[in-house]
């Protein structure tokens, strides 16, 4: 399945859950007690990218600014969460080297690639901005990283939760009930084929973070160039 025909996908599900009140809540955003943890390789959109978003975040703001809204220091695209944020993962249970190292061998053949932000979707637990890389790079990518980490006796947790396809960055998470949830369809709509702007992709960043990456709470463990 292409990307556009996901991101469709996914936009028309999370229209029709928001539209029925299915959508889902996370409580634990702003918990004290939320101790989910994890390490992911991500990249990071350009400033100009990520000042188009914020125009976008500040339209939905205007209808309800009660949601977790990403600021531009949290905005990223999820590469591969290589273990997957849990309460009790810290740093102390693995050999950061042995993690580093596998990725610089998943990097191997990797070269510097566009990414172009096109349009929004949504889940039921929040809203994407739609990312479309050039070529198969990041396809390429993760089948190595998927392949080296198989292959190896690392914890870890590739494609638990899902097998990651896309190259959405998540900017805001539903923390509760909608206070004006016309507002915000009208607002997706008006921005569902907005164009947010390329930029290249020349580094990747291994992190230590929690369920949103805020970064207060992200540990930069290495940075790759590509």
């Amino acid at each position: 399945m292409n990307l556009i025909k996901q991101y469709d996908n996914l936009y028309h599900a999370a229209i029709d859950s928001i539209e029925n009140d299915t959508y889902e809540t996370d409580s634990l955003i702003n918990s004290l007690c939320d101790k989910r943890l994890g390490i992911t390789l991500i990249i990071r959109p350009s400033q100009q990218v990520k000042s188009n978003i914020q125009t976008f975040l500040k339209a939905l703001k205007e209808f309800d600014s009660s949601q977790y809204f990403y600021p531009n220091s949290d905005i990223h695209i999820t590469i591969m969460s290589i273990i997957s944020c849990y309460d009790g993962f810290n740093l102390n249970k693995i050999c950061i080297s042995d993690y580093v190292n596998l990725v610089k061998k998943s990097l191997q053949n990797i070269e510097a690639f566009n990414l172009h932000f096109k349009g929004v979707t949504a889940s039921k637990a929040g809203i994407m901005i739609q990312g479309f890389p050039e070529k198969e790079i990041l396809n390429n990518l993760r089948d190595q990283l998927r392949n080296n980490f198989k292959n190896s006796s690392l914890e870890q947790s590739l494609d638990k939760r899902y097998a990651i396809q896309t190259a959405h960055a998540t900017v805001v998470r539903f923390r509760h009930e909608l206070k004006n949830k016309m507002g915000v369809l009208k607002t997706l709509q008006e921005y569902k084929n907005h164009d947010f702007g390329i930029f290249t992709v020349h580094e990747l960043e291994f992190v230590f973070n929690d369920w949103c990456l805020r970064k207060q709470k992200t540990k930069i463990l290495e940075k790759f160039s590509i």
